[in-house]
């Protein structure tokens, strides 16, 4: 099980890296868009990415 949770962070952060290693400006410019939206609509996009998340574990197991 560590294995499995190691490996999936370790591909996280590959993943991840991708964009700022690609195209750090348009990265810097999207996190400022992200800075002026309210409390509300981020809690909204987390909690769509989290269901997201846990109906792709359910699906892929």
């Amino acid at each position: 099980m560590w294995h499995d949770l190691l490996v999936a962070m370790a591909l996280l952060m590959v993943i991840e890296g991708i964009w700022p290693f690609l195209s750090p400006a348009s990265l810097r410019r999207a996190l400022h868009q992200l800075i002026a939206q309210e409390d509300r609509a981020l809690r909204i996009a987390g909690l769509v990415s989290m269901l997201f998340g846990v109906i792709l574990l359910y699906w892929v197991n």
